[in-house]
């Protein structure tokens, strides 16, 4: 290992290290108000930790080498291995109704999300992200996206507090409602998974009406989850093709590296018999990396600026919310 390899590892382990001990606090609130997703505990942690007084100095000095991994490399990392929960049969066992519904809800409030966006001027990247957290699979979708179209820190910080916050507000708002509108359980399930954006928020609101509604909930929400593949790929293209005319830009893959990785984590757990502990143990890993990773993201948000600056996001973020969630009861009803 050569001496610079050396000086950057040990410049990212404060950062990773703050990281990790984060991830082990949020897994202990998480544990004692189930509630709270963990990784939705971890966004909040990191928009906490950055807002504390003399933060600023460590989060721009020592910590930045280390948080920067985190919300990139580690980010990555467990997008690949979130492909092990996806498998094509479960997928398949929704029925073509129900998965072309899916599809079709992800790709409008996509477009309905980054329409928004550029219709109220969001700046750089913002548009791009907050419709790819909004549309498939919250934070960490927003991750996956920033390492495609190169993305700054900053830039993903009012998408991932959005999206964390409209997502938290589901896991009470859409309770509510559940009898009010007259849904079945399952309805419910199809429901939550349709319209709620993390897989952990998705399992905190779906499991009070049972298991029945949870496993629904979880093989649509993950059906949304597969549409990051292309999603992210398209936009690697498009990013490709924008930097043709500019011969000192390094220009992405046309499919990253890590986008690769998921989906062959997906075709492995389709077709190849992995034992349950494995499984499990990869469960384990991918949390603990995008734990660390949205913590990471957190600390990028200001919210003075959020709430200055930040109210066309704000706007977009709320529309989003409620479109997704009035066209996933318009599927369940019809379904």
């Amino acid at each position: 290992m050569s001496a610079l390899s050396v000086k950057t590892t040990i410049s990212v382990l404060p950062g990773v290290a703050a990281a990790g001990a984060a991830a082990l606090v949020a897994w202990g609130v998480s544990t004692g108000l189930p509630t709270l997703p963990l990784l939705t505990v971890c966004v909040v942690l990191g928009i906490v930790f950055a807002q504390l007084p003399g933060m600023g100095t460590l989060l721009r000095g020592i910590l930045a080498p280390g948080l920067a991994f985190s919300s990139k490399k580690l980010m990555r990392a467990g997008v690949v291995l979130l492909g092990l929960k996806l498998s094509l049969v479960d997928i398949a066992g929704l029925g073509w109704a129900t998965l072309l519904t899916t599809i079709a809800i992800v790709l409008i409030t996509f477009a309905g999300t980054y329409g928004l966006g550029r219709l109220l001027k969001l700046p750089g990247h913002e548009p791009l992200l907050m419709a790819t957290g909004f549309s498939i699979c919250g934070a960490s979708a927003i991750g996956a996206m920033s390492g495609v179209v190169n993305a700054k820190r900053k830039d993903q910080a009012h998408p991932v507090a959005l999206v964390t916050l409209c997502g938290t507000l589901a896991i009470f708002v859409l309770p509510a409602l559940w009898e009010p509108l007259g849904l079945t359980d399952l309805q419910f399930g199809h429901w939550v998974g349709a319209g709620v954006h993390d897989v952990g928020q998705v399992v905190a609101t779906a499991q009070i009406a049972g298991g029945s509604a949870l496993a629904v909930a979880l093989v649509v929400k993950l059906t949304r989850v597969l549409m990051l593949a292309p999603i992210v790929a398209v936009a690697g293209v498009v990013e490709r093709r924008r930097n043709v005319a500019v011969t000192d830009a390094k220009r992405p893959p046309i499919v990253p590296l890590f986008v690769a990785g998921f989906i062959v984590a997906i075709l492995v757990r389709s077709f190849v018999p992995l034992p349950e502990a494995v499984l499990n143990g990869a469960d384990i890993v991918q949390t603990a990396l995008l734990a660390m990773a949205l913590f990471g993201l957190g600390s990028a948000v200001d919210i003075k600026r959020l709430l200055t600056a930040g109210w066309r996001a704000l706007v977009v973020g709320l529309l989003s919310w409620v479109l997704i969630a009035a066209l996933a009861l318009g599927a369940v009803q019809l379904s």
